[in-house]
């Protein structure tokens, strides 16, 4: 029997290249984006804006790529959910980071032309104001993207039981506890719960070291490699 050990590993590096990346990222560009004086700091610092932005290109693409990599197995059991797995961990949560990215990298060009400008060109301040804004707006929607992705994800690996039941019953859990949170940022209720993220951002690292150490569970594995899918 083909025990997908390959594929566990690569799922499994994928998700912490992502979260490590939209961490680091955070770390590098620190408190750039702060203040009503952005601009001027991104101007004398554009180096940690550009590497802040790769890194969140890091996150978009590999946690994009790594539901191509379980698209045939859960397939089996239920290619309706699979594919819409594929397509809002793939394309549209990957779109969206492209976005954020491409955003950040308006704003140094912005900041350069304000700087240029003696800080005296206020439509410049708007600009980059705006972009800066779009950003805090996109978070929500990112957010409703992603958790509908990892929704679906979780659903079938319990349908599926490739990985303990209690690991993707504790991510459904800490999926919806991370999309209130952003539901309440949507609607300008800023609570400062961000600490509410912490239970969805431990089961992935612990759901990753898993799939990496152990794999999939070979009966569960046997289990869905002979038994005919459903749509």
């Amino acid at each position: 029997m083909k025990t997908y050990r390959m594929t566990a590993v690569i799922v499994g590096v994928l998700y912490i290249i992502g979260t490590a990346s939209g961490i680091l990222s955070k770390l590098v560009t620190g408190d750039l984006l702060a203040g009503e004086d952005f601009l001027s700091k991104i101007a004398a610092n554009p180096y940690q804006l550009n590497l802040g932005a790769f890194f969140i290109l890091m996150m978009g693409l590999s946690l994009a790529a790594m539901p191509v990599f379980l698209y045939p197995l859960f397939k089996k059991k239920n290619e309706a959910l699979a594919l819409g797995m594929v397509v809002f961990r793939g394309p549209l949560e990957g779109s969206v980071y492209i976005l954020a990215v491409v955003s950040w990298l308006l704003l140094g060009v912005f900041s350069k032309e304000f700087t240029a400008a003696g800080a005296e060109e206020a439509s410049l301040q708007v600009i980059g104001n705006v972009l800066l804004q779009a950003n805090d707006i996109m978070s929500p929607v990112t957010t409703i993207v992603f958790i509908i992705g990892a929704m679906l994800l979780y659903t079938l690996f319990y349908l599926t039981k490739l990985i303990p039941r209690w690991l993707t019953v504790w991510g459904l859990i800490g999926a919806v506890i991370y999309l209130a949170v952003d539901l309440l940022k949507l609607f300008g209720l800023s609570l400062n719960l961000e600490m509410l993220y912490a239970p969805l951002g431990v089961q992935e690292m612990v759901m990753a070291l898993w799939l990496i150490i152990k794999g999939f569970n070979l009966a569960a594995l046997d289990e869905l490699l002979t038994a005919k899918h459903s749509k």
